[in-house]
């Protein structure tokens, strides 16, 4: 089990270090790491530097397990998060949300860290996997096959999120060469066994540490999971230009309506963000609701978000996945 990297502030060292040392894949998120850090000296994309150097050496203190980082392509800091990352001797790099065609040239000399893009098809991770073997003679150590009912940031087209030539299912079998981990509307052991039994190697989940007592978001923002309805799950337009799954509230409602256009940009987190044509701020967005103004900001949520009725610990959810894991695998034997 992979812990989905969550930003801004969902994954931190807290949660990831709770991931690890139950056996899983921590995975502290990168996303505006510069506003979780305002006291550090020096510019934004210097306070994520050192709030990414924070947080990993937080988990290291508190696991022994294997922690990764999530570096979106898309961020402006995107070069300066995997050099930080692989300097901090990272165990894995997950980055998705464009594709990494570069990751491998970060490596230095006596690198230990792995590298695992994340992609929507068959033919993202071809085009990865050919341009790191002819450029790098590397391949992916293993590929995040993220299908559409992921949370946050989509890596579809809005009518294809529910074709299902799209689905999960259709894609795992596609990309079975390398190790693949599958993502994106995973909530049970069942959902676990049955990608496994397609070719998976091992799957990746998010939502369902949000409402954990480790997890690093306000209590206010769990909540919101919580008292969530199926309904409430839906599809928005974000600045970055891709759809992304959220769960409704008051900020989105007030974003249809135009009251939220940002009047400055402070750190231009976003490579293509163009603040005067965006419609809100989505780093502050995401970081207001981790930190539990939900009224100016949203949070972003797979498709079985509304599942979550309670908070646990991160040990209770593990075991409960093991035991549904463990009943389905031998009903399938």
């Amino acid at each position: 089990v992979i812990q989905g990297g969550m930003g801004v502030g969902i994954s931190l060292s807290g949660l990831a270090s709770a991931v690890a040392n139950e056996g899983g894949v921590g995975v502290i998120s990168c996303a505006g790491l510069g506003l979780l850090y305002p006291k550090e000296k020096g510019t934004y994309t210097e306070k994520c530097i050192s709030g990414l150097k924070e947080e990993i050496r937080k988990s290291r203190m508190k696991t022994k397990g294997i922690i990764g980082v999530n570096v979106m392509v898309a961020l402006s800091n995107y070069a300066d998060m995997v050099r930080t990352a692989i300097d901090e001797k990272i165990d894995v790099i997950f980055s998705g949300a464009g594709l990494p065609l570069d990751l491998p040239s970060y490596l230095t000399t006596g690198s230990i860290t792995k590298l695992v893009p994340i992609v929507s098809s068959s033919r993202a991770a071809k085009i990865i996997c050919d341009k790191w073997q002819k450029n790098y003679n590397y391949l992916p150590d293993a590929i995040v096959v993220e299908g559409p009912k992921a949370g946050g940031h989509l890596g579809f087209k809005k009518e294809q999120l529910q074709d299902q030539n799209y689905a999960l299912d259709v894609l795992i079998p596609e990309v079975v060469a390398i190790p693949v981990i599958a993502a994106g509307g995973i909530s049970t052991g069942e959902d676990i066994a049955h990608f496994m039994e397609l070719g998976a190697s091992g799957v990746q989940m998010g939502s369902i540490f949000v409402t954990t007592l480790e997890c690093d978001a306000s209590e206010t923002f769990k909540e919101v999971y919580i008292h969530s309805k199926s309904e409430d799950v839906l599809i928005i337009e974000s600045p970055v230009g891709m759809p992304g799954r959220a769960i409704d509230g008051e900020f989105i409602h007030s974003v249809n309506n135009g009251l939220e256009k940002p009047r400055k940009c402070s750190c231009h987190c976003i490579k293509t963000c163009d603040y005067t044509k965006s419609p809100y701020c989505i780093i502050k967005a995401l970081y207001n609701a981790a930190k539990g103004n939900m009224k100016k900001g949203y949070a972003f949520a797979g498709s079985n978000a509304f599942l979550a009725d309670k908070i646990s610990s991160v040990k209770e959810v593990m075991n409960t996945l093991e035991r549904e894991f463990f009943l389905a695998t031998h009903k399938l034997v």
